[in-house]
């Protein structure tokens, strides 16, 4: 979820060397408040016979004067900081709209608050953005993330959860992770996997849960990830690629069976049957034949691919090993390049015939226009790398190069770089067919990790 960039700062106030306007507004009240008092002072201190008789009359205007100029004073002074206050208890209720009029006696006071509410509206939209961004992302989650708060009691969860445990939020929210099943999955090391049942369904799923804390108190975050439905779409796939071939292939091999055994039903049911019949059925049958072997070597094929023992490592000479896979093709000479000596820990047999597999293939692609097949190898610091390059076409455009029986070659058995990458994956290693970039052709790359003990290339 992406962080919400910080709000501009407001801009700052212009510096004043004069009297704050507040202060100002107090000192010129008290001299307006003060100035009857001051005045009858005067008066009286003229000694004028004329003003001593009516001096107390001067006085009781100037207390009266006094008296109403104090109360215009403490409006003046109360009505700003009551502003103020409506300002402040509506920010502490979570209205952040309200601003107060500047120019005031309190200017100064009035910006900084209005610049508060600003900056506070600002982080709520904020907040509520990212809020809102955060329940669309878990609610798009299929992963059941549930959240416990100190008293492992539910306080939170997605719609994934909720499918989960098959139960209404209402009904959910508040319950101790005991009542719906969950402490044991609490209790498991995060990341570990269980086969476990909730109201949902059942299967395996991958537990992971860490610690939490809002508003100061402890909490825990499950997140349950359903593995077992992710596994059984890949085995759905691999099950529709498997059968898409083997369909292929078998009506390949059944569809002129057929065809050739309603061709020799119908020579069979003509009267008189015609000279050369015997040659018309010898045909047939040969051709019946031949179908059924090819789809015989087929599924030998597949029974190779799929009864592939675990391997038996041993310690190999990877150079001895390579000059045998390349003296074993005898219809185009394969090219060893010397590289270094190097010993791998491999089952040999298994490797040898992967490597048998990539070298038949660059033959094949090169056998057209009499191109080089080249087998190298080479050390990197973690793992021994084995290329196998021809002169050819270059690999086909497709992303089936390694599906079991798939093949761009008339007759192919489609099982060759299936078989060689099930070796190298079984041995921890890898293949990879691409084309070549510095002449037409492809490269096909088996590595496999080094030994643990072994020194790293010089």
């Amino acid at each position: 979820m992406a962080t919400p960039e910080p709000s501009p700062t407001p801009p700052a106030r212009p510096a004043s060397a004069r009297l704050p306007a507040y202060e100002r507004c107090i000192l010129d009240g008290s001299v307006v408040i003060a100035a009857p008092g001051l005045i009858v002072a005067a008066v009286l201190l003229s000694g004028h016979a004329a003003v001593h008789a009516v001096g107390l009359w001067l006085v009781l205007a100037a207390l009266i004067a006094t008296a109403l100029l104090i109360r215009w004073q403490c409006r003046r002074l109360v009505y700003p900081l009551r502003t103020l206050s409506s300002l402040l208890d509506a920010l502490r209720m979570g209205d952040y709209s309200l601003r107060g009029t500047a120019g005031g006696a309190l200017d100064d006071l009035v910006y900084d608050i209005n610049a508060l509410a600003e900056r506070l509206q600002q982080e709520r939209l904020q907040f509520e953005e990212s809020s809102y961004l955060l329940g669309k992302t878990l609610a798009a989650l299929d992963n059941a993330v549930l959240v416990f708060d100190q008293d492992a009691r539910l306080r939170l969860l997605n719609p994934a959860a909720q499918r989960l445990l098959q139960a209404e939020r209402h009904q959910l929210f508040g319950r101790l992770a005991q009542d719906l099943g969950l402490q044991s999955l609490l209790d498991l090391p995060s990341g570990q996997l269980v086969n476990h049942r909730f109201s949902g369904r059942s299967g395996r799923f991958e537990i992971r849960h860490a610690p939490l804390r809002t508003g100061g108190r402890s909490g825990r975050l499950l997140v349950i990830n359903d593995v077992g439905r992710v596994l059984r779409e890949e085995e759905r796939q691999a099950w529709q690629r498997l059968l898409r071939v083997l369909g292929h292939e078998v009506n390949n091999s059944l569809a002129p069976i057929q065809s050739m055994a309603g061709t020799l039903a119908s020579l069979a049911l003509r009267e008189p049957l015609p000279e050369d019949w015997r040659e018309d059925f010898r045909g047939g049958l040969e051709l019946i034949g031949h179908r059924a072997g090819a789809l015989s070597r087929f599924l030998a094929s597949y029974s190779r691919l799929t009864r592939l023992p675990p391997p038996q490592p041993a310690a190999v000479a990877l150079p001895a090993l390579l000059d045998k896979v390349a003296r074993l093709e005898a219809r185009w000479p394969v090219q060893l390049e010397p590289g270094p000596s190097v010993t791998v820990n491999v089952d040999a047999d298994q490797l040898e015939q992967a490597l048998i597999n990539l070298v038949r293939n660059a033959v094949e692609a090169s056998l057209p226009v009499e191109g080089e097949v080249l087998l190298r190898w080479r050390e990197e610091p973690d793992c021994v790398v084995i290329e196998v390059l021809d002169q050819g076409e270059g690999p086909p455009a497709s992303d089936n190069l390694f599906v079991p029986f798939f093949t761009t070659k008339p007759g192919g058995s489609g099982i060759g770089l299936a078989l060689a990458r099930q070796v190298a994956e079984a041995h921890e290693g890898g293949v990879s067919l691409l084309a070549r970039t510095d002449t037409r052709g492809a490269v096909a790359t088996l590595w496999l990790p080094r030994p643990p003990n072994h020194p790293e290339p010089s």
